[in-house]
């Protein structure tokens, strides 16, 4: 068995044993990786911490509500102390999202192809100019998509992120948080589709998909469970192929929250 298998198998054992810790979190997984990729792409950049010279993604306003990055640092410590220097921490966080969201399932939801590397450069500014806006209406959501080689079908489908439970800080209230699917908070489905038929959605973006036929058509279509947990993680591997670092780009960092 390879180094990398080898790892991958004990990566597989810790993500069982902190979800038992990290329920309420789980949701948080999913939502650092879209929102990571949407700054520079899929390489764990939203998990470094600011410095005294620079302002981190994880400081901008779409983040502030993101939890779930001590889940992963310590994930990356056990990781280290086995096998070092062999794991990203933008694999670590692919990985999680998909193995958080898998469990209540007990299988895999969709693959999660490994290889990427660490970027070095986390700023604020690029969080604020390439994370979706929840007040954004559907040309502006869809561009913003576009962007990224991701389609209107990835559009709708990674909205259904929302579903499991994600949390976020309102705009009058810092220390208040609310439910993005009050109507099933803590599990994975297609729930949130319900909610944005009914003009239940937290958000003017979540409305927004029902202003335009392709996409309201395509909520309908996602309304059945099974397939949009199908849909889901065909996207999920889009969106985790957004941008990737390989071969000498970037690194494997030794710590996921700084750069080595």
């Amino acid at each position: 068995m390879s180094r990398l298998n080898q790892e991958l198998i004990f990566f597989r054992r810790i993500i069982s044993l902190f979800h038992m810790v990290a329920q309420g979190k789980k949701s948080m997984l999913t939502c650092i990786i879209v929102e990571g990729e949407f700054c520079v792409g899929c390489d764990g950049s939203v998990l470094l911490d600011s410095t005294a010279n620079n302002k981190a993604e994880k400081v901008a306003v779409p983040n502030q509500s993101l939890t779930g990055f001590d889940v992963i640092d310590e994930i990356k410590e056990k990781l280290e102390e086995t096998c070092p220097g062999v794991v990203s921490c933008a694999d670590i966080l692919a990985l999680a999202a998909r193995d958080s969201v898998s469990f209540q399932f007990k299988k895999s939801m969709w693959e999660v192809l490994t290889g990427r590397r660490d970027g070095r450069i986390s700023r604020e500014s690029e969080a604020l100019s390439n994370i979706p806006s929840p007040f954004f209406n559907f040309t502006t959501l869809k561009q913003s998509f576009a962007n990224k080689s991701l389609t209107l079908h990835d559009l709708v489908v990674l909205s259904g992120g929302h579903t499991i439970g994600a949390q976020c800080k309102t705009l009058s209230d810092n220390a208040t948080t609310v439910a993005m699917d009050p109507g099933s908070p803590l599990s994975f489905d297609s729930h949130y589709y319900k909610a944005v038929n009914r003009k239940q959605g937290l958000f003017q973006s979540d409305a927004a998909l029902l202003t335009n036929l392709e996409s309201r058509k395509i909520v309908n279509e996602l309304l059945d469970q099974d397939g949009f947990f199908t849909e889901f993680g065909q996207s999920m591997k889009r969106m985790g192929a957004v941008e990737v670092l390989t071969g000498s780009n970037g690194e494997i960092r030794k710590k996921c929250n700084v750069i080595n």
